[in-house]
């Protein structure tokens, strides 16, 4: 489950060092409230990279064409591709 916190913008700044490494190692989001009204938050770098990645335009499409693809009936499950990743790679060692 996932850890969210809420401080004071004055208390993170005094234990930043420590923030940072909760939000990287235990992956724990922090909101920074000042006067009590959230201002910013801070998360682990590689899960901030994802969520901008998935905000990319061309990233959006290629999951839409691939959900369209998956409705249409144009998939197949990994299990089937692994067993004939597996078959492929046992003919070319024969």
């Amino acid at each position: 489950m996932t850890t969210i916190n809420r401080l004071p913008i004055t208390k993170a700044r005094i234990n930043l060092g420590q923030i940072a490494l909760r939000a990287h190692n235990q992956n724990e989001y922090f909101i920074l409230e000042k006067d009590g009204i959230p201002v910013i938050g801070i998360m682990a770098a590689d899960e901030l990279e994802d969520y901008l990645e998935l905000r990319d335009p061309k990233v959006k499409a290629s999951i839409a064409a691939s959900q369209k693809d998956y409705v249409a009936g144009k998939t197949r499950p990994v299990t089937a591709l692994l067993a004939e990743l597996k078959g492929s790679a046992s003919k070319r060692r024969a």
